[in-house]
């Protein structure tokens, strides 16, 4: 039996048959095997990867694995925010169904939806048609589902779906709906009779004719290459910022969004699920468990999660589907702060209210990384409401619940105070400009300043100056851990080496008062203060690795000393190979503010 063209992909033909083929086959095997539907999907979003990449002048033979085309076009902003993440979730959910079984339908059903929209994307951006129009995502045929949830899902696309319908026949002469109607109907027909799809068939044309269609595929990729390599670099980029733009428009609904969240947050350690896991289900805090609980209500409406750190109320969370104000809609979280109200056995944090907030913080976002260029309309903003003097602002990812418990027991305020009355005897002699320099940093974090940038010549003791500055800011507490960036192993080997030697009080070195980490360590332990890094070490953890366990979180440094800062921008040498191997200088100078931009979601520091 030939499997029916998709209406949700057919607007793909004129850019690829295959991604017409594998989204009609992933919608066919949606009601009966949601494994192979996201096997489908997989290979479609790597299919349309690689026509981006082709568009970008990025697309390589042989075909590289998806995770790393996937970076490289975050690297030249080609696919970036949602539009990335709904990317990697296929990738992901599509790997797991090809290597473990993956039968759920709910994710199944996301992943049609990101497939599509990415999709409209695609086609809006790299296609030509910017305005494109896709309508109502088409629910697959599904008349014997079980599962009350997605058969609830399934209903209200169908609902959508028949709306639209209603009301493009109340807009529009019927004689025309009718013969518009029975062309599409005769094109569909046709290029399903053109594609020769076959369901659970083996079929020898059949099998020739998608062989064929993969040919086709590649040598479109090849000319779509080709002529993006002459294109003006003007016109690319063009090209990149629309896309980016347009990354607040994609066709997701509420019910997808959230999912993309779910995921994020449950990297970050929270155990969550939107959809089970909701007030309204009656779940609640428990002792030693992490949960953001979907659906929370509160005297000013119901939180989309509240974050519990076991019975601890940490958190809440705005979820704002295509949010055209992300930074607006922390003022909506800060209501649910100060109307929520003791249910159960939950408890709040100790010292509230804080201006009548009840929780201390705060966060809003629309699912999708932050983007500088999209400024407030992306991304995850946080505000600590515990002090008036606290702005809002956007953060790379998720705080950990041990991030925001650690949070909780940092008073910047008194921190500052005890900076005003330590003074700087030490066992070594500092040079007054030298403590100038300090109180200088300490007096601008004090007014809340998040970059800075402390300018010292050659020969005036910058690295005496450095530790002195961050044994201070640790021993008041005024920053949890530090991390000490260079951009070459042989300043790393100094830096620590000056960090194991200088005697700081008492006759012991900094290494023998905080615990250190050099340049041999990937990831900090719990007790960590200095860890001692270079930039392509950041760079390779953030952009290369695989192991979710390695990745960067919020939470896990507050303070980024960058030592040298100006030698990363400067062409004074050659990249050494066992640093990291990179394209050329500019791909380095990328990488570079890309990693600076992903860690400088706390204060940093930056040294010269």
């Amino acid at each position: 039996m030939s499997v029916q063209v998709s209406r949700n992909f057919v607007f793909l033909k004129v850019h690829s048959l295959e991604l017409v083929q594998l989204g009609s086959q992933a919608d066919e095997y949606f009601a009966n095997d949601p494994n192979t539907c996201l096997i489908k999907l997989r290979q479609f979003g790597e299919g349309l990867a690689q026509l981006v990449a082709a568009k970008v002048g990025l697309y390589e033979q042989p075909r590289e694995k998806q995770v790393d085309l996937l970076r490289r076009l975050k690297f030249r902003g080609a696919v970036s925010g949602q539009a990335a993440d709904m990317f990697h979730e296929i990738r992901k959910k599509g790997n797991a169904a090809t290597h473990e079984g993956y039968d759920d339908k709910g994710i199944a059903l996301n992943c049609l939806k990101y497939a599509r929209s990415l999709g409209v994307w695609f086609h809006r951006n790299y296609g030509g048609a910017k305005n494109f129009t896709a309508g109502p995502f088409v629910p697959p045929v599904n008349a014997a589902e079980k599962n009350a949830a997605i058969q609830q899902e399934l209903g209200r696309l169908a609902a959508e779906l028949a709306a639209s319908e209603a009301a493009k026949q109340a807009a529009v002469d019927q004689v025309a709906l009718a013969q518009t109607r029975a062309a599409e109907e005769a094109e569909l027909r046709q290029l399903a009779e053109q594609l020769l799809v076959e369901a659970e068939t083996q079929a020898e044309d059949a099998q020739e004719k998608i062989a064929e269609i993969s040919e086709q595929f590649e040598t479109q990729l090849n000319a779509v290459q080709a002529v993006a390599v002459q294109t003006p670099a003007q016109e690319i980029q063009q090209l990149v910022v629309e896309s980016q733009q347009d990354d607040q428009n994609l066709d997701l609904d509420e019910r997808a969004t959230r999912k993309l969240i779910d995921v994020k947050l449950a990297a970050a350690g929270w155990v969550v699920d939107s959809e089970t896991l909701t007030y309204g289900k009656g779940v609640r805090p428990q002792k030693h468990k992490n949960m953001a609980i979907a659906e929370w209500p509160t005297t000013d409406g119901r939180a989309d999660y509240i974050l519990f750190a076991g019975l601890q109320v940490v958190g809440t969370v705005e979820a704002k589907r295509q949010a055209k104000n992300v930074y607006g809609a922390i003022d909506q979280a800060k209501r649910y702060s100060r109307g929520y109200e003791i249910k159960g056995a939950e408890q709040l944090v100790a010292g509230y209210p804080w201006q009548n907030y009840r929780i201390p913080f705060v966060f809003a976002t629309d699912g999708g990384e932050y983007l500088k260029q999209l400024k407030h309309r992306s991304g995850i903003w946080f505000c600590d409401v515990r002090r008036p003097e606290n702005l809002r602002r956007a953060i790379g990812g998720w705080y950990r619940p041990e991030g925001l418990l650690d949070l909780l027991r940092q008073d910047n305020d008194q921190a500052h105070e005890r900076l005003a009355q330590t003074g700087f005897d030490y066992d070594f002699e500092l040079r007054p400009y030298q403590i100038k320099a300090i109180q200088a940093v300490e007096s601008a974090l004090a007014n809340d300043q998040r970059e800075l940038l402390l300018a010292m010549a050659t020969g005036t003791g910058k690295t005496k100056t450095c530790i002195a500055m961050v044994y201070r800011l640790l021993k008041t507490k005024r920053f949890r851990r530090v991390l000490f960036l260079v951009d070459r192993t042989a300043l790393g080997a100094q830096a620590t080496g000056a960090f194991e030697e200088t005697k700081m009080e008492n006759l012991q070195t900094f290494a023998e008062i905080f615990d250190l980490k050099g340049l041999k360590e990937q990831t900090p332990d719990r007790d960590t203060k200095v860890h001692i890094a270079t930039v392509q070490s950041f760079v390779k953890r953030l952009l290369y690795s695989d192991d979710e366990t390695t990745a960067i979180t919020t939470d896990q440094y507050d303070c980024v000393v960058v030592d040298e800062c100006h030698r990363g921008y400067l062409l004074d040498r050659e990249l050494s190979e066992n640093e990291l191997t990179f394209r050329d200088f500019g791909d380095y100078v990328s990488k570079y503010r890309i990693m600076c931009r992903s860690i400088g979601r706390c204060w940093t520091t930056l040294m010269r």
